[in-house]
């Protein structure tokens, strides 16, 4: 299964990137033989859902250090080691946590990268802020670039393979 797992609080602006990432990635890429799913806050019972994937690709608002909006994909080994990071994470359960859980039983997915988004306020609200807002576009690029790498999507988004 290829999996597009969204991560985050739809309820903290920015935070919520990758709730309004999947609400458009739903309407305009249903076409796509992936599976997409809202993973909220994270919590251990995601682990199962990773572990049967072939291929992950989170949606995550991150602190990238950079101008807000900024977008940056992290692939296998670059993500491990970018998770790894102090501060990076502001849920209970952090996906490294998960991927931990996957790698004891020998079940983590072997094709794994991150899309992450730098925030600009992580404040109470529902609405992105411009800059993160503008950035979905972006985004979706990262991701289509991941499937496209992954042999999922040809390059010109016809599909590749069936469904998956």
């Amino acid at each position: 299964m290829v999996l597009v797992l969204g991560i985050g609080n739809s309820l903290l602006q920015d935070e919520g990137i990758a709730f309004h990432l999947l609400k458009r990635l739903r309407q305009e890429k249903a076409h796509w033989p992936v599976k997409f799913l809202d993973g909220g806050t994270l919590s251990f019972n995601l682990a199962s859902v990773i572990e049967s994937c072939s291929h992950l690709i989170v949606i995550d608002a991150a602190n990238l250090n950079s101008s807000p909006g900024s977008v940056q994909s992290f692939f296998d080994l670059d993500l491990d080691k970018f998770l790894n990071k102090p501060g990076k994470s502001v849920h209970e359960v952090s996906l490294s946590d998960l991927f931990d859980m996957t790698r004891l039983t020998d079940t983590i997915p072997m094709h794994r990268a991150m899309v992450a988004v730098q925030p600009k306020n992580i404040s109470w609200g529902e609405n992105l802020t411009p800059l993160v807002e503008d950035s979905q576009t972006t985004a979706i690029e990262h991701i289509k670039k991941a499937l496209i790498k992954w042999g999922i999507l040809a390059v010109n988004e016809e599909l590749k393979y069936g469904s998956s």
